[in-house]
């Protein structure tokens, strides 16, 4: 019987040793010729579920790689930490809370109760706070403080507050009202909001500031401005009708001056990466309707059922989990690539460097031991056609191991005709050329002499392919959750504990300590000899 994962580290397995021995033959493979051993190995190394599908064949693994990495993630004890977060059990064990951000996906029925709190009609709710705030600002029933619909939303928050929002409404744009413009700000460099705010007006334009605490820095200094902005011309009684908040600290937002009925509350189990699908997507709701947010929650919450009840070996989030792990334990690949074929997906690698890299970017593990392999790789990409003509010839002839994961939808939002076809005509062929590099006779050149070394592409870079049939709400809510949970399998395959964030409360710690003292307000505390000197340079400008 598999030892519990609790008491010993994962590397001390004997499925880890299995794996590292097998992983020496592994990293020998030739990809092309494991398709031409196994005619079936589309059909094999492919899997779907909840509208999305996985071609995984492209990468150094063999049925008996699969079925050592499905063992090392028993060993792991991975379906008991699964259930155990669906369940509502602490998982973010070092602040003694659950992950219960797939509560917030789950339909209406569902009842959930933890520590005698009906937590699902919590939930309910609030969706139904965001359902009467969206519909009024979408009919123009909510009016700016001279009666003038509602034209501009700006989304004020940082982080998780931004990075999910922004995705998600730059991703559903064919969805979107075409009344109300959507805009978001995190920056709190005041280029930023000195852009957001050119060309919109304090009449017609409404608020959002989303920060649970309503203490977070940047979103609090960017905030104050904005409302400065709006005070230049209307008046403190006004700003009720053009500023939201979405928030805990209700003292904090009715000193702003922001209508108590108009602030939405989250919890503290909902962490802030994992958060558009709390009140933090009111700025979704509002573009795109609640009907389409709704869809979008629908679409998560049937990635979550299938992460959660299908069998690991046909289990999508725990494919791409388990295939990333494997690429950066043995195969020293440092960074991943999220390739989108879909102008409307470009921030999707954006709000995925934020959830893989602040959940699983750590050294410590569950047990406060260092973690003994490389976790979290670099996530990085944009839209894949534009980057065919960027950092695609790096892939293609450089010296690293970067893994792909391209993303595409099998039809488009748009009645171009034959642009589409083009679209993925390329997207298929750089996951081929990636593999295939130039075959046999492609290498013979002309008149039967052999291409200069300089023009040579040796293939055998890895990639997985994920296809939906259209970019909806529900994809792309499938999508999101399809890379929480990835997320989530690889901190259990590196026993991390993938909720904390201590390194960024560090810096923002820091932060409030040099600001004081570049105002000119305090004596220096003690800093290292450049900090120092850069904090005097810093006054004397």
């Amino acid at each position: 019987m598999t030892e519990p994962a609790a008491s010993r580290a994962p590397t001390e397995t004997p499925e880890f040793s299995a794996l590292a021995m097998h992983a020496r033959q592994a990293q020998t493979w030739q990809l092309e010729e494991l398709f031409s051993r196994d005619t079936q190995r589309f059909e094999r190394f492919s899997a779907e579920g909840a509208g999305l599908f996985l071609d995984y064949s492209k990468n150094f693994i063999d049925a008996v790689t699969m079925d050592k990495l499905f063992a090392f993630a028993r060993a792991c004890g991975l379906e008991q930490r699964r259930d155990a977060m669906f369940s509502g059990q602490p998982v973010n064990t070092t602040e003694h809370r659950p992950a219960l951000h797939t509560l917030l996906r789950a339909p209406a029925g569902q009842r959930f109760e933890l520590h005698g709190e009906v937590l699902s009609d919590e939930v309910q709710r609030v969706l139904l706070q965001m359902e009467r705030v969206s519909a009024q600002v979408r009919s123009g029933a909510w009016a700016g403080y001279t009666g003038k619909r509602i034209t501009d939303v700006v989304n004020i928050g940082i982080g998780g507050s931004d990075l999910g929002p922004a995705m998600a409404c730059a991703a559903l744009r064919p969805f979107a009202s075409p009344t109300l413009r959507s805009h978001f700000l995190s920056n709190v460099d005041g280029h930023a909001i000195d852009a957001v705010l050119a060309g919109l007006s304090p009449e017609t334009t409404l608020f959002i500031v989303a920060s649970k605490s309503f203490t977070t820095q940047e979103t609090l200094i960017n905030a104050h401005a904005a409302r400065d902005w709006f005070l230049a011309s209307g008046k403190p009684a006004d700003l009720a009708k053009h500023f939201v908040a979405v928030s805990v600290n209700a003292q904090a937002v009715k000193a702003f001056g922001i209508a108590p009925e108009n602030m939405l509350p989250f919890w503290d189990w909902v962490g802030g990466r994992y958060s558009v699908w709390s009140a933090i997507g009111l700025s979704v709701a509002v573009t795109v309707g609640m009907d389409h947010f709704r869809a979008f929650l629908a679409g998560a919450h049937a990635m979550d059922e299938h992460f959660r009840h299908t069998p690991l070996e046909r289990n999508l989030p725990t494919l791409l989990a388990l295939i990333g792990w494997w690429y950066r334990v043995f195969f020293g690949s440092s960074s991943q690539l999220i390739s989108p074929y879909h102008e409307d997906l470009r921030l999707f690698p954006s709000h995925l460097q934020q959830l893989e890299m602040e959940s699983n970017g750590k050294s410590v593990d569950q047990d406060g031991l260092p973690v003994t392999t490389p976790t979290v790789p670099v996530i990085w990409g944009s839209t894949g056609s534009n980057g065919q003509h960027a950092y695609f010839q790096m892939l293609h002839q450089g010296t690293d191991l970067v893994p792909v994961d391209f993303i595409a939808p099998l039809k488009p939002s748009h009645a171009r005709p034959g642009q589409h076809q083009v679209l993925l005509a390329n997207c298929f062929a750089q996951a081929e050329a990636l593999m295939c590099g130039q075959r046999k006779d492609e290498r013979a050149g002309h008149e039967g002499q052999s291409l200069p070394a300089y023009r040579m592409l040796a293939g055998n870079h890895p990639s997985n392919m994920l296809l939906m049939d259209k970019l909806t709400p529900a994809t792309l809510g499938a999508l999101l959750a399809l890379y929480e949970h990835k997320t989530f399998v690889q901190g259990v395959l590196w026993n991390i504990n993938s909720f904390d964030q201590w390194g960024v409360e560090r810096g923002k710690a820091l932060a409030s300590r040099i600001l004081p003292e570049l105002e000119g307000k305090q004596a220096d505390h003690k800093h290292d000899g450049s900090t120092s000197g850069l904090i005097a340079r810093a006054r004397r400008a």
